[in-house]
């Protein structure tokens, strides 16, 4: 496993998801059922399903899209993440959980808002940039994990210690930085 994609992909999504709307729906469910480790399990798994899709969409890519193609598709979705980092998401609804119980619905509802969010596109703009499935996996999971274990656990009361639009400028200058580290890093490998 690659220290270094594990490392990168916690931090960014841990901090991108910072005020996401999965995070908030990780606050409502937790909320509503009471039982915060069968939200968390239901996260883990949701997310572990989630991201493992796009980190294979991500690795596919990398190994089919030649070096300077995806080199600046890359630089340009995660400098893009940078950007989309910076417009706070909101939840719209509660969730009607039925009679599906807190792990069920907690996977269904977790997996479903994924498709499409930020995380999920830097899970897939990793597996192509790293091409290591099981360490971005790992990574961008313990960053959710961490997140929305913090709504989870915490609740409400943790905006009162953590200033989320502060992590959200953090998330957006660290996605531009890794679009132009991206684009600096081939450029030197690629011009001797």
């Amino acid at each position: 496993m690659a220290i270094e994609a594990v490392l990168v992909s916690t931090m960014l999504v841990a901090l991108a998801e910072m005020g996401d709307k999965t995070q908030l729906l990780a606050f409502v469910l937790a909320s509503r059922f009471k039982k915060p480790w069968t939200v968390m399990l239901g996260i883990l798994i949701a997310t572990l399903l989630n991201h493992t899709l796009a980190a294979l969409a991500g690795g596919w890519i990398q190994q089919n899209i030649p070096i300077v193609v995806m080199t600046w598709l890359l630089a340009l979705t995660f400098i893009g993440f940078g950007f989309w980092t910076l417009v706070p998401d909101q939840y719209e609804g509660q969730p009607e959980p039925g009679k599906l119980g807190p792990l069920f619905s907690t996977i269904v509802l977790f997996f479903l808002a994924e498709i499409g969010d930020k995380t999920q596109m830097a899970t897939l703009a990793l597996g192509a940039k790293y091409g290591d499935i099981l360490s971005v996996v790992a990574g961008t999971t313990l960053g959710m994990l961490i997140a929305d274990g913090l709504a989870v656990f915490l609740g409400t009361g943790l905006e009162r210690f953590i200033e989320f639009s502060l992590l959200r400028l953090i998330a957006a200058a660290l996605f531009v930085l890794l679009g132009f580290a991206t684009l600096i890093g081939y450029y030197l490998t690629h011009s001797f």
